[in-house]
């Protein structure tokens, strides 16, 4: 941990010891739009289609109003038990914990650190899915549209691990800035790809079927798949709105003045109105482009195949911000597993020790043996498990069910009427609660089609297979 010592400078620390952190709303910004578009908008097409174009823009807008809203909620709880003048909470947890305690900090615990690797894994899988798109790509340009190009993602998931390994041994989140700003440059090139590619493919005039409601019923899909995929269709729009989990740790880069919870609230709406932006024009042009034929993943299901080089850029852009977006992710986890060794063993040097390295061109590098050891287990679980379970789609799905509810709405709901001492059945209490609910029941459905799907998937899916 970075304290103060005799001898520095107070002026160069903040109000809780630690070096004073420089965050703007700008920097802040960049982190969300990094979080939040990720491999979520590459489905947004295929979500689009089961849902059609009365649902499917409506699920989109709602889901961004509500994260927001969440969102604001959740920034008020940084500090306590004044949002502006009262003790830092560094993590989601210690938020939760001194907001509600008890038994919900478990909840909490299982809910975020279940999510965050479960975003590893999918990260993982989508950015191998996009690098193998690069080689399918060129392998179908050389050869012909129905050449057999396959592939396995394997070798592509070993690569993405390696790169994960070495910029894991960044220590914390705050040296992690260029990294968002390089990921959200991309997240936008990617985006603006993929919407050039359905425009374009609209342009050409050939003739897709949209309806209003979707994929129908006998003619695309039988009367259970409709609704199965309808959840799971609202399950990917949850997951692309997934940062939550991460809002705390973005929110304790910010520097204290003006408040934090002000500035983080400019830069959530920043954030998520840019990507809202975004999606309601890849999911609808997407829809437009393909129609109830969406692939499940619209930029590496070649819809598109021309030109290739085009399509190479988008998936490189995928990739490269997806590993920057990994990071963001993986970090709680790690400082979680940090903090606990530490405290755990307290004067091991094995874990404490901090050793000083001299690189070429970087000066000297701070290397703990316990950090190195450990992040880069982590990492090579997290690929060797996406080898097991590639799959985009289901995953995403069953991701985006499982965190939306407890940790965008139930917590910070939660903790707002703590904070502010909500009387119990008064008009806001209610419709909190009432808005809590149906999240509720939204998720527990989306995350059962998911897992309908996955074992469809599962039972008929050979690991390690050539795609």
């Amino acid at each position: 941990m970075e304290t103060t010592a005799p001898g520095y400078d107070r002026n160069e620390f903040d109000d809780d010891g630690k070096v004073k952190r420089t965050g703007t709303v700008w920097t802040a910004s960049a982190h969300i739009i990094t979080a939040v578009i990720g491999s979520g908008v590459l489905s947004l097409a295929w979500a689009n289609a089961q849902l059609g174009w009365v649902a499917g823009p409506f699920a989109l807008f709602a889901f961004s109003l509500i994260t927001w809203f969440m969102s604001t909620l959740l920034a008020d709880c940084y500090r306590s038990p004044d949002p502006v003048t009262g003790k830092r909470n560094y993590t989601y947890m210690e938020v939760v914990r001194a907001s509600l305690g008890g038994y919900k900090v478990k909840l909490c615990g299982i809910a975020q650190y279940g999510n965050l690797i479960g975003i590893s894994i999918g990260y993982t899988i989508t950015a191998s899915i996009s690098m193998v798109a690069v080689h399918k790509s060129n392998c179908f340009h050389k050869l012909g549209h129905h050449a057999k190009c396959s592939t396995s993602a394997a070798p592509f998931m070993i690569i993405f691990a390696c790169f994960q390994i070495v910029l894991s041994q960044i220590p914390n989140f705050h040296k992690l800035w260029f990294l968002s700003i390089i990921a959200a440059i991309m997240s936008f090139a990617y985006s603006s790809i993929g919407l050039g590619l359905s425009i374009a493919r609209i342009s050409e005039g050939n003739p897709v079927r949209t309806t209003l409601s979707g994929v129908t019923v006998g003619v695309d899909v039988s009367a259970g798949e409709k609704v199965w995929r309808t959840f799971q269709a609202l399950g990917d729009i949850a997951f692309a709105y997934a940062f939550s989990t991460v809002l705390v740790e973005i929110q304790d880069t910010l520097k204290s003045s003006p408040p934090e919870n002000q500035v983080m609230k400019r830069a959530t709406l920043i954030g998520v109105s840019t990507t809202t932006f975004f999606y309601m024009l890849c999911g609808t042009l997407g829809y437009a482009a393909f129609g109830n034929d969406a692939p499940g993943n619209f930029l590496t299901g070649f819809g598109f195949y021309e030109p290739f080089w085009l399509i190479d850029v988008a998936n490189l852009a995928i990739a490269i911000h997806l590993i920057g977006a990994y990071q963001v992710f993986c970090q709680p986890v790690y400082q979680f597993v940090e903090k606990w060794a530490r405290g755990r063993w307290p004067h091991s040097g094995f874990v404490r020790n901090e050793h000083a390295v001299r690189l070429p061109f970087n000066g000297v590098y701070s290397v703990n043996y316990f950090r190195l050891v450990w992040r880069t287990s982590y990492v090579i679980l997290m690929a060797v498990v996406a080898m097991i379970f590639p799959f985009f789609n289901e995953i995403v799905g069953l991701l985006g069910a499982c965190a939306f509810w407890p940790l965008t709405v139930y917590f910070p709901v939660e903790m707002y009427m703590a904070h502010r001492k909500i009387p119990r059945y008064s008009g806001t209490w209610i419709w909190l609660k009432v808005l809590s609910g149906v999240c509720f029941v939204v998720s527990v459905f989306a995350a059962v089609a998911s897992v309908q799907g996955l074992v469809q998937e599962v039972t008929t899916y050979k690991p390690f297979k050539t795609t």
